[in-house]
């Protein structure tokens, strides 16, 4: 899972100073009315997928005040109602890749993501003909400056978690479960007061695929084109993330 991290969390930090703090909090919305419609309620002390929904809003810094609203609304008889979709296909050489979307209209987001994989050098598969190259995992970011265990500690706590692995980067940790130990992390994080900037199930690819800078940045630039449309929620993919290619996106 090396430079899995690395790339999480520079997306995670250039988010919060670019144009993608709309769309970042257009996603936390989606999160939080799906974790209301199909969690359990707009009660986070009793529904533990709006309360990770909440911790990941905080995490982008979306305002209290608009957090509140989204429940409220997502409570409401007038809800919007998202349905989760996925997609699978290839980028240009050969690089897979794997969508997650939320949408209120299924045939606009076909549509789009099929729009995006052909004017790109891509193609659309079908479901189910990627999956096999990636595995779910709970992955949860921590801020170090919101931790007061020491090191050693905290690295036996998260252990007693379920952690697998633990990668630091600058100010950052990332905590990676087994995707049926998530819920485990998530209380075990609770009893320890951390509350997480990030915490989700993603798809780790198994294998990566290298490619020269100017390849790369052309999967990474058909990332950016996906992660723009309102719909989508997660872009995997199977590009190898070098330090070279990193120094690239930190350049930008």
């Amino acid at each position: 899972m090396a430079g899995h991290s690395k790339w999480a969390n520079i997306k995670h930090r250039k988010g919060a100073q670019d144009k993608k703090r709309a769309k970042q909090f257009t996603r936390a919305i989606k999160e939080i009315t799906v974790a209301v419609k199909e969690g359990g309620g707009d009660d986070p002390e009793t529904n533990s997928t709006l309360r990770n929904a909440i911790s990941n809003a905080k995490g982008v810094n979306m305002p209290k005040d608009t957090i509140e609203r989204a429940i409220k609304k997502a409570s409401g008889a007038d809800a919007d109602t998202y349905e989760m979709v996925t997609f699978e296909g290839y980028g240009p050489h050969g690089i897979a890749i794997y969508v997650e979307c939320t949408t209120d209209n299924t045939n606009r987001t076909v549509a789009s993501i099929r729009s995006i994989f052909s004017k790109n050098g891509g193609g659309l598969g079908t479901n189910g003909s990627l999956e096999f190259l990636f595995d779910r995992k709970g992955v949860f970011i921590l801020d170090q400056d919101h931790v007061e265990l020491n090191s050693e500690d905290l690295e036996l706590e998260l252990i007693d978690g379920g952690a697998l692995d633990l990668e630091k980067e600058k100010d950052l940790i990332t905590v990676y479960t087994e995707f049926t130990d998530f819920g485990k992390m998530a209380s075990k994080l609770e009893t320890l007061h951390i509350e997480p900037k990030n915490a989700e199930v993603q798809r780790i690819p198994l294998n990566t695929t290298e490619l020269p800078l100017e390849e790369a940045m052309q999967i990474l630039n058909l990332i950016d084109k996906f992660e723009e449309d309102d719909d989508v929620q997660n872009v995997y993919h199977t590009l190898k993330i070098t330090d070279e290619l990193i120094s690239e996106i930190e350049n930008k």
